[in-house]
């Protein structure tokens, strides 16, 4: 096999210096034994800083952490708080387990794809929205549900509730 026909090796990035004195804040709540703990705490920084959880940043937070770079990537795969390609400026989670299926959770995700031009999981073409379906937010009382940009949760999401949500975040668009 020719090189050109060899998959390309993932490089790990190399953090700056900020970035490395919070992973060491998070690093020093743990037994010294236990770095790995601390993992979730790092992969939220890493998203807060670079808008995303890229392959590489698991590669470095795996190496800095002392970690197979799977059981990082198993962890940012598992919980859908990590981003792992770009997103718009506000993420919509839609729940759509069980109970919020049953008081209209995926009719509220179909107006919210519907209303912005988007599939679930895509992106709308201005760049402001990303919806994504959810499992549970722990909110089934309050369903359907939704939770904007992994913060803000908001409840009994009727079409009209969603709609001006929507109109909220486009009025908020340019400003962070």
């Amino acid at each position: 096999m020719n090189a050109a026909a060899q998959p390309a090796q993932l490089q790990a990035i190399e953090f700056a210096p900020a970035t490395l004195a919070r992973f060491d804040r998070e690093v020093a709540k743990y037994p010294a034994d236990q770095r790995q703990s601390a993992v979730m705490a790092c992969l939220a920084i890493i998203q807060q800083e670079m808008g995303h959880v890229s392959h590489e940043s698991e590669l470095a937070l795996a190496h800095y952490l002392g970690m197979a770079p799977m059981a990082v990537h198993e962890v940012t795969t598992f919980y859908n708080m990590y981003n792992q390609e770009p997103v718009g400026r506000f993420k919509i989670n839609v729940c759509t387990n069980l109970p919020c299926q049953l008081r209209g959770g995926q009719a509220a995700l179909e107006h919210v794809c519907s209303q912005l031009g988007v599939a679930p999981g895509q992106t709308s073409a201005d760049g402001l929205f990303t919806v994504q379906a959810s499992e549970c937010m722990g909110a089934c009382a309050d369903a359907p549900v939704a939770l904007v940009n992994d913060r803000t949760m908001c409840s009994f999401m009727s079409h009209e509730r969603l709609n001006d949500l929507i109109g909220l975040l486009r009025k908020q668009g340019g400003n962070p």
